[in-house]
């Protein structure tokens, strides 16, 4: 099937089968290895991207479901960070970002990506959200390093509660 998804501000036309899980074609076909692939049942969130501006766990969204829409992948949420005049510190990054870099957000660094997009989403939706309410919004997504309490605090730091 013939395919156009605007991803990260640039409009991509491919063919993909219908089959074609969202993450394997922002992987395998664009490129886009930021996303990664950890449970391909929604368990993990390490796939999470935004999908019109609402985040969601690409493994177990078809490609073809997007068409037309847009996306951002972690690789473009700087660039969207930047256009909005949001980038901050040295780093041409998010806000999200530099919150998970500056308090140690990570330890492997897997489930990152996703938790990153999913943190920006939660607070997009939540801009109020404490401690219980970043844990509540972001049980979706796991942490095999039990990487949390940074990751909690990256999150209110982003939001400017830390």
């Amino acid at each position: 099937m013939k395919l156009t998804l605007t991803v990260n501000g640039t409009t991509h036309t491919s063919e993909v089968e219908p089959r074609t899980l969202l993450v394997h074609h922002l992987r395998d076909n664009l490129g886009l290895t930021g996303t990664n692939i950890g449970c391909d049942t929604s368990s993990c969130g390490a796939c999470t991207v935004h999908f019109e501006g609402q985040s969601v766990k690409s493994c177990t969204m078809l490609a073809v479901q997007a068409d037309g829409g847009e996306i951002t992948t972690i690789e473009g949420l700087a660039d969207q960070a930047q256009q909005a005049g949001i980038s901050t510190g040295d780093q041409d990054w998010h806000p999200m970002q530099e919150a998970f870099h500056q308090c140690h957000g990570l330890q492997c660094g897997y489930c990152t990506p996703g938790m990153v997009m999913a943190a920006t989403s939660l607070l997009e939706e939540n801009p109020d959200a404490d401690e219980g309410g970043v844990r509540e919004g972001l049980e979706g997504n796991l942490c095999r390093c039990t990487g949390y309490h940074n990751i909690v605090k990256a999150v209110l730091q982003a939001k400017g509660g830390a």
